[in-house]
């Protein structure tokens, strides 16, 4: 392939996709649900902070004043 074309993904769909795979993989560790939540919530913020977005990915939201 000459050109390829560059790879576009949102902030949205990579969020989905490592949200998703993040808690497929993942089984809760206590029998307390909101402990539960609480550490799936972690770890998928944990995964998220491991990936590099590049500044020119669309954001999340739009300010408008």
């Amino acid at each position: 392939m000459k050109n390829a074309p560059a790879v576009a993904i949102t902030r949205r769909k990579l969020a989905a996709v490592l949200v998703s795979s993040t808690a497929l993989a993942q089984a809760p560790a206590s029998s307390d649900p909101l402990q539960a939540a609480k550490e799936r919530i972690k770890a998928n913020g944990d995964a998220l902070a491991k990936e590099q977005v590049p500044m020119a990915t669309e954001p999340a939201f739009q300010f408008k004043a």
